[in-house]
């Protein structure tokens, strides 16, 4: 045996050596309760959003939203709104004319969305949950009201309690490319503010409702209307009607459930969610590197242990095995520890609503959190892969013991 074996022997069979290896070890196990813990925390948080995103949107939206395949409009009849409304389950109906345009209140102006919408809508319609102040109406003795976002409102400057002011809505006219500009380029409607809205940041800062005459006469629309909004019974199958209306209306037209008319922002919570959920994973990935280093001293210590081992007849895989399994050992115990203790921070907040979003005008005025079981699952998993990884080398190394050279 040279000098550099020995000393490296006595070295690695020392007691401090031990130690060092022991904390070693009860760090990669807290280096990956850690990681687990704020990867539960944080995906079910996405999860509670996404859930305010829809508890919001499906109180303010409708059950399903009929469009058009082709083009932004559809020439709607009597006929085709009874057609729908004999589909069993379907309560009500309304019809809707939605496009940008210019409004105007005193000496300012803002560019909006205009929705047109019937009487029928705010029947069906859940708008009153919602309102901040004002009366909900969209006409009466032929004046045409609007109903705006809180936004729009602040940005408008409007008065309710003023009668004197109007809100003009501008809208431009179907114009040839060598057309000049002219007084008879837009056509002009005005109406009067009735009440004002809250109900989220996008509709809140864009959005302006009005009765579907005012909607008509100023975006030049006859017959057509740009979507017929459906509203179901409660405890209605809602995938039954969806598919009833798609068998009945054809390919030409769309049916949306709310998922469906917001899915791009949806999307993008998801797409957030997975990127969150990669970078966590790399933290956790980092941290297990521990594992690997406290198996690869532990492999240097025990090469006597493993010499006998060979010497009574052990395979490699036999000794490849068992490092590991020690490797799974020190993750599944930190991957236990680091979910019950997501667990009981997500219980924490649900229950105590101890982390707030800081706005006054937040839906939710703590993080929203929900808890999937399918994230326990792939978070396990994905500790289980890291683990087999970074277990895999010095399981080898220590396989690769010379039986011999460490048995005297």
């Amino acid at each position: 045996m040279n000098v550099s074996s020995f000393i490296a022997r006595r070295y690695f069979t020392s007691k401090k050596t031990k130690n060092f290896i022991q904390v070693l070890s009860w760090v990669s196990m807290i280096g990956v309760a850690i990681g687990t813990m704020a990867l539960i925390v944080v995906l079910s948080v996405f999860n509670g959003l996404e859930d305010v995103l829809r508890s919001v949107y499906q109180t303010f939206d409708p059950d399903l939203k009929i469009e058009s395949v082709k083009g932004k409009s559809f020439e709607v009849s009597e006929d085709f709104i009874e057609e729908i409304t004999q589909i069993s389950g379907v309560t009500n109906t309304a019809q809707v004319i939605e496009d940008n345009a210019l409004v105007s209140y005193r000496d300012q102006q803002v560019v909006v969305r205009i929705k047109g919408i019937e009487e029928s809508y705010l029947q069906a319609n859940k708008l009153d949950t919602f309102l901040l102040q004002g009366e909900l109406k969209l006409r009466e003795n032929d004046v045409n009201f609007a109903i705006l976002g809180a936004g729009v409102a602040y940005e408008l400057g409007i008065l309710l309690d003023n009668d004197l002011f109007e809100i003009e809505i501008v809208y431009p006219r179907n114009l040839r490319p060598e057309a000049s500009f002219t007084t008879n380029s837009v056509r002009r409607t005005k109406v009067k503010p009735s009440a004002v809205f809250s109900v989220e940041q996008a509709y809140d800062e864009s959005l302006v409702m009005t009765s579907i005459e005012a909607a008509k006469r100023v975006l030049g629309y006859k017959d057509e209307r740009t979507s017929v909004e459906v509203y179901i019974g409660d405890g209605e199958n809602l995938g039954r009607i969806k598919k009833e209306l798609k068998a009945l209306l054809g390919e030409d037209y769309r049916v949306l459930d709310s998922d469906e008319q917001h899915s791009e922002l949806l999307k993008a919570v998801k797409i957030e969610k997975l990127f969150v959920y990669i970078a966590l994973t790399f933290i956790t990935l980092i941290a297990s590197f521990n594992i690997f280093f406290s198996l690869s001293m532990l492999a240097i210590e025990k090469r006597r242990d493993m010499s006998v081992l060979f010497a009574f007849g052990a395979t490699k895989n036999l000794v490849k095995g068992i490092f590991i399994k020690q490797g799974i050992i020190i993750a599944i115990l930190g991957s236990v520890v680091g979910l019950l203790l997501g667990l009981f921070l997500c219980w924490l907040q649900q229950t105590y609503e101890l982390i707030g979003l800081g706005m006054s005008n937040a839906v939710n005025q703590a993080y929203p959190v929900k808890i999937i079981w399918t994230d326990f699952i792939m978070v396990g998993l994905s500790i289980t892969i890291i683990t087999i990884l970074t277990a895999y080398r010095p399981a080898v190394l220590a396989s690769k013991v010379n039986p011999i050279a460490y048995l005297d």
